[in-house]
C-alpha cells in the first residue's frame, strides 16, 4: 500500500509549472487578437475611389503640337471622349471642340494620304495600277491577254484531266449547269463527264459529294481531285477555277497563289511574288529569304 506521503511527493513532482499553464485570459482571447496563421481575418474591402464608369469627365484636349505626336488609337479615344461629353452637356464650345478633333483627325488621314501617292509613284510595285489598268482599252486588252493564257494552258493539260458534274434527275440546276460544261469541253478539248447520284449513290459518299451539282476536277490515273464549283458557276469563273485548280494540282502553284491569275505571277497580284508571307513556306522553314527584304527598291 502506498503511503500517503509517497503519494504527496509524486503529486509535488509532476506538478505543470505555472508559466506553461494555459490561463483563462488565453483561452477567452478577444476578437481583436485573433490574427495570425490559425486565426486568419480577412481585411476590410478597400473604398471604391474610382470614379464611376458613367461619370461626366471633360476630356482634357491638349495643344495640337502635342496631339500630332499621339497615335491613332489615341487620337480615336479622345474624339470619342469628347463626343459623349459633348453629347451629354450640349453646350456650342463642348460641340465645336468635338468637330475640331474630328477635323485634325481628317487632315491627318489626308496627310497619310498624300504621302503615300507619292510612295506609289516611287515604288511601282506597290501600285495596283501597274498592274491592273483603269482605262477601259487597257482593261480589255489584259482580259484578252489572260483569257489566251488560260485557255492554252487547259488545252495543254487536256489530255490529264477531266471534269466530272453530280447530279440527280430531279435537280433543276444540274440542268443549267450542264451546258456551261458542255461549252467548257468544246473550247479546251477536256473529258467532260456527268454522274448521277440516284442512279449510282455509291459515288456521293466515295467522293464527298452532296449538294448537286457538285463539279470536280479529276486527275487521270491518279487520285488526285478538287471541288471547282458547288451549285451553277458561270463558264468565266468556272473556266478560272480549273485553270487554278490544274495548277495546283501540278504543283505550279501553292495554295497561297490560288488566286493568282493567269499573267499574275511575281507581279502585284502575286501573294508570293515578293517573297514568303508565311511561316509554314519552305522558304521560311529553309532559311532561304531571298527575295523577301522588306528595303525599298531603287
Amino acid at each position: 500500500m502506498i503511503r500517503p506521503s509517497l503519494l504527496a511527493a509524486l503529486a509535488t513532482a509532476i506538478t505543470v509549472p505555472a508559466a506553461a499553464q494555459p490561463t483563462t485570459t488565453a483561452r477567452t482571447a478577444s476578437p481583436e487578437s485573433k490574427q495570425g496563421y490559425w486565426w486568419y481575418q480577412a481585411p476590410p474591402p478597400a473604398e471604391d475611389t474610382a470614379a464611376e464608369p458613367d461619370a461626366l469627365v471633360k476630356p482634357a484636349i491638349p495643344p495640337m503640337a502635342e496631339l500630332a505626336t499621339w497615335t491613332p488609337p489615341k487620337i480615336r479615344k479622345l474624339i470619342e471622349q469628347q463626343r459623349d461629353y459633348a453629347a451629354t452637356v450640349l453646350t456650342v464650345d463642348a460641340v465645336a471642340d468635338f468637330w475640331r478633333l474630328q477635323d485634325f483627325a481628317r487632315r491627318k488621314a489626308r496627310a497619310f494620304a498624300g504621302v503615300t501617292q507619292i510612295v506609289l509613284l516611287q515604288n511601282p510595285e506597290l501600285n495596283a495600277k501597274s498592274a491592273n489598268p483603269m482605262v477601259g482599252d487597257a482593261r480589255a486588252a489584259m482580259g484578252a491577254e489572260k483569257e489566251a493564257v488560260r485557255r492554252q494552258y487547259l488545252r495543254a493539260h487536256a489530255g490529264q484531266f477531266a471534269l466530272v458534274m453530280f447530279s440527280r434527275a430531279s435537280c433543276g440546276y444540274c440542268r443549267v449547269q450542264w451546258p456551261i460544261l458542255e461549252r467548257f469541253r468544246e473550247e479546251t478539248g477536256w473529258q467532260v463527264t456527268q454522274m448521277d447520284l440516284e442512279r449510282r449513290p455509291e459515288l456521293g459518299q466515295r467522293f464527298g459529294v452532296e449538294i448537286t451539282p457538285t463539279t470536280m476536277v479529276i486527275r487521270r490515273d491518279s487520285s488526285a481531285r478538287m471541288v471547282i464549283a458547288s451549285g451553277v458557276e458561270s463558264y468565266p469563273n468556272l473556266a478560272q477555277t480549273t485553270y487554278q485548280a490544274v495548277r495546283l494540282l501540278l504543283g505550279d502553284i501553292r495554295p497561297e497563289q490560288f488566286l493568282t491569275g493567269a499573267g499574275e505571277e511575281d507581279g502585284f497580284f502575286d501573294a508570293l511574288g515578293n517573297g514568303p508571307v508565311s511561316a509554314t513556306d519552305p522558304r521560311v522553314l529553309g532559311g532561304d529569304l531571298v527575295g523577301a527584304s522588306l528595303e525599298p527598291r531603287r
